[in-house]
């Protein structure tokens, strides 16, 4: 929690921040981190290409989601970047004019590398669930693993987890099998 005597960061704070780095405001405080690594660049890659044809262009799945890679969510007065998200397409029928997104995702995407992975759980996750992010998945390159969570009240419930290898149907997008080994595959 940011200490209430610190000035609480600011959007210029954030555009002051090296482009070589990826930064976010989370509770007033300015988060930044590497570019993504390369196991983690692949696994948001690969995953997003497997959703996009199917649920973004509904070329062999049921289509109605705006799939996106790292957009910038202003949510309240959080900045944040993560690797994928989705939004139903009843919601945002199209891409706002803006360069950030006010509009809460239905559904994001964080690629857990070591200088993200604590901030993804313990300070993303409350803000995805005070924005009613219905559903969040964690991906793990480096452990192999993906963990599905959906929202249940104020906070996440794990709907399942699987690893290295697993075919899996995950919610929301249980249309279309996905093989995690694409994911970590060079």
């Amino acid at each position: 929690m940011a200490d209430p005597a610190r000035r609480r960061a600011t959007y210029d704070d954030l555009r002051a921040v090296p482009a070589h780095l990826v930064a976010e405001i989370l509770n007033g405080e300015l988060h930044t981190s590497p570019r993504p690594s390369p196991p983690h660049a692949r696994a948001a890659s690969s995953l997003g290409g497997e959703l996009y044809g199917p649920f973004d262009r509904g070329r062999g799945g049921p289509g109605g989601w705006i799939i996106l890679i790292e957009p910038e969510l202003h949510l309240h007065s959080d900045v944040l970047v993560p690797d994928i998200v989705g939004w139903r397409r009843e919601r945002m029928p199209a891409l706002p004019k803006s360069s950030a997104f006010e509009l809460a995702p239905d559904w994001v995407c964080e690629v857990l590398s070591p200088s993200t992975a604590s901030i993804d759980r313990t300070e993303k996750l409350p803000i995805y669930a005070r924005e009613h992010v219905g559903h969040v998945w964690l991906v793990d390159p480096l452990l192999q693993t993906l963990e599905v969570l959906r929202l249940d009240g104020a906070g996440y419930r794990l709907v399942g987890a699987w690893r290295a290898e697993a075919v899996v149907q995950c919610e929301p997008f249980e249309a279309l099998s996905i093989r995690l080994a694409d994911l970590w595959s060079a």
